[in-house]
């Protein structure tokens, strides 16, 4: 968080100082929409935040990356639940039980890292690519851990994703919390998975969490930092 503000107030000290037939490249204008076809970079965090507040921003990322969005109907913010900017989400997978539906921020962090995350650690560790996707849901009007009483979860505004597991291109499956601790390479694929999330989300929470995580990732762009 405190990188990419410094970034920030750097450059836009030399936007200012700059002579004003200076143009800065996308990737280092902070007004720019983000490419959702790059790798992160320095910008990249500042920009999927950028998408919370600023209605449209989002859109526009996915306009300028080519990537088709299906956007749906807005969902007024009712008791701490809603969706400002619901889409499904965009993806070459398979998504099981359905394709989810998630706010536009969220779709735009999973976009970066299913190429430069997901499918990257596959390659790496298990030498084939992600077919599919088994997930436990996104939008969800409830509270954190489902308590009674206490602050609204990130599902509750469709900005979280649990990932259970994954199908590979040869057919076979990895899934948590199976595989976690399994010998051979489906543990540091999925560890690498993890580590990788971490990047683009801002919560990463799996079995190195807590119970309530054993067996499955919660992805969310909340601003906490949270990897584990």
């Amino acid at each position: 968080m405190r990188r990419w503000l410094l970034l920030l107030t750097l450059l836009v000290l030399l936007l200012l100082l700059l002579p004003r037939a200076v143009v800065l490249p996308p990737e280092l204008n902070p007004s720019a929409p983000l490419d959702l076809r790059n790798a992160p970079g320095l910008l990249t965090g500042y920009k999927l935040s950028r998408m919370a507040r600023d209605p449209g921003f989002c859109e526009a990322s996915f306009a300028v990356s080519g990537i088709p969005l299906h956007r749906l109907p807005p969902q007024p913010l009712r008791d701490g639940c809603g969706i400002a900017e619901p889409v499904r989400l965009p993806s070459s997978l398979r998504f099981s039980p359905s394709i989810p539906v998630v706010n536009c921020p969220l779709a735009a962090a999973w976009a970066i890292f299913e190429r430069d995350g997901l499918q990257q650690a596959a390659e790496r560790t298990l030498g084939q690519r992600v077919t599919g996707v088994h997930h436990l849901g996104a939008y969800n009007c409830r509270n954190i851990y489902h308590q009674q009483h206490g602050r609204r979860s990130r599902h509750a505004t469709a900005d979280a994703l649990d990932i259970a597991g994954f199908t590979l291109a040869d057919g076979r499956s990895i899934a948590l919390p199976r595989d976690w601790n399994a010998p051979g390479s489906a543990g540091p694929f999925l560890r690498a998975v993890r580590d990788s999330a971490c990047r683009v989300f801002g919560a990463v929470l799996g079995p190195d969490y807590n119970a309530a995580h054993r067996d499955h990732f919660h992805l969310d762009r909340g601003g906490w930092g949270t990897c584990r």
